[in-house]
């Protein structure tokens, strides 16, 4: 039976390590979801009316939404490149899962949720970047995942 794996991008230099190392050491064979956590830009722009809005955001928000708007593209082709890469190295289209998904509870919470309900064998993310004094510390959203994974698998690529 094949492996199910979640690896959690975010577009970050080790997010590239996380996809290496999955096309270097993980078989391809396995089914891998790409997923990548973004805000949800509805949230805030399609709010309408001063009681709903604060000032300073009615003032900002079609430039707030741009750039949210932005990041969200930013993520879907993050996602195509990573799927590329997997299938430069061996892994069948059909085994890769593409999935953009809205924020609803936080990052790593959301995290959590597709790996729970999706049956995976595992999760697979980078670690956060961090200053040199601080290597050797795990970013917050990769420490959370590790504490509230129970007996989920979770593979932290540095």
């Amino acid at each position: 039976m094949a492996k199910k794996f979640l690896v959690a991008l975010d577009r970050s230099r080790n997010s590239l390590r996380a996809v290496e190392f999955v096309a270097n050491n993980i078989s391809p064979t396995a089914e891998i979801t790409l997923m990548s956590v973004v805000a949800d830009p509805a949230a805030a722009c399609e709010l309408h009316g001063p009681s709903e809005v604060h000032p300073l955001l009615t003032e900002n928000i079609k430039e707030f939404c741009v750039i949210e708007e932005a990041q969200r593209a930013a993520a879907e082709g993050f996602l195509e490149e990573a799927k590329k890469t997997l299938i430069k190295a061996g892994f069948s289209a059909d085994c890769i899962c593409v999935e953009l998904r809205r924020q609803v509870a936080g990052v790593a919470d959301d995290i959590l949720l597709e790996a729970n309900e999706g049956g995976y064998d595992g999760v697979i993310l980078g670690k956060r970047g961090v200053s040199a004094s601080k290597q050797f510390a795990l970013g917050s959203v990769s420490n959370k995942v590790i504490n509230h994974a129970g007996k989920l698998t979770v593979i932290v690529v540095d």
